[in-house]
């Protein structure tokens, strides 16, 4: 039960305006290490995501870019499972401020637990983190980068200890699902294969009357 979970908060709606990053790492079931950011966007920052994660740019002057940062976050990610919820998101802020900073992608796999969640949780009225954070009775300051990578990890290890299936990769092939990848030039989305259309039933056909039989009338 090895994997890495990550958050990232963002300055404004661009994914590559990164001015936060929680990471947890978790080896044999045990979270075992826990690293948390502050970074220099160099971008403005909008007060809507400023009320949602209270990072201001007073917070981050000072603090390391992106560019600057990734020497250290790099190895923590490389060859890893890496986790997040709603990865859609964390995957996308990663590889925009990797393509901001000229920076190659790492290689890795990784997991959603929002959907994961979605598809074994489907009791629950919603599957955002602070839901199923509190439905797992997990203690959370929501849009803090570290709380929410935290939680992620947490709810990963919920999942596979309701599935009987402890490690990451064979839960979610358990559940249908195949493991995101990002790698030198490129990335394919955490996803479930797409169904296979019904086949169409082709209509009957008549018999064929033999050569030699005559031709039926109708009956009138």
């Amino acid at each position: 039960m090895n994997f890495t979970a990550i958050d990232f908060e963002t300055a404004n709606a661009n994914r590559s305006s990164a001015c936060s990053l929680g990471l947890v790492q978790v080896r044999d079931g045990i979270i075992t290490a826990e690293h948390v950011w502050l970074i220099d966007p160099r971008q403005r920052f909008d007060g809507m995501n400023i009320a949602i994660h209270g990072i201001t740019p007073s917070m981050v002057q000072g603090q390391p870019t992106f560019e600057e940062l990734w020497s250290t976050v790099e190895p923590l990610l490389q060859d890893e499972i890496v986790v997040a919820h709603n990865a859609a998101f964390d995957m996308s802020v990663l590889r925009y401020c990797l393509d901001a900073s000229g920076n190659r992608y790492p290689d890795f796999q990784y997991l959603c637990t929002y959907l994961l969640g979605k598809k074994m949780l489907d009791e629950l009225p919603s599957h955002k983190l602070n839901v199923i954070s509190q439905h797992f009775g997990i203690s959370l300051k929501h849009h803090d980068a570290l709380d929410d990578a935290r939680a992620a990890a947490m709810i990963l290890l919920k999942l596979m200890e309701q599935d009987q299936k402890f490690e990451p990769l064979l839960l979610a092939d358990n559940q249908g699902y195949t493991a995101g990848k990002m790698f030198a030039g490129g990335y394919t989305p955490f996803k479930s294969p797409p169904k296979k259309a019904p086949r169409k039933r082709q209509p009957a056909k008549a018999p064929a009357l033999p050569p030699s039989s005559p031709s039926v009338k109708p009956y009138f």
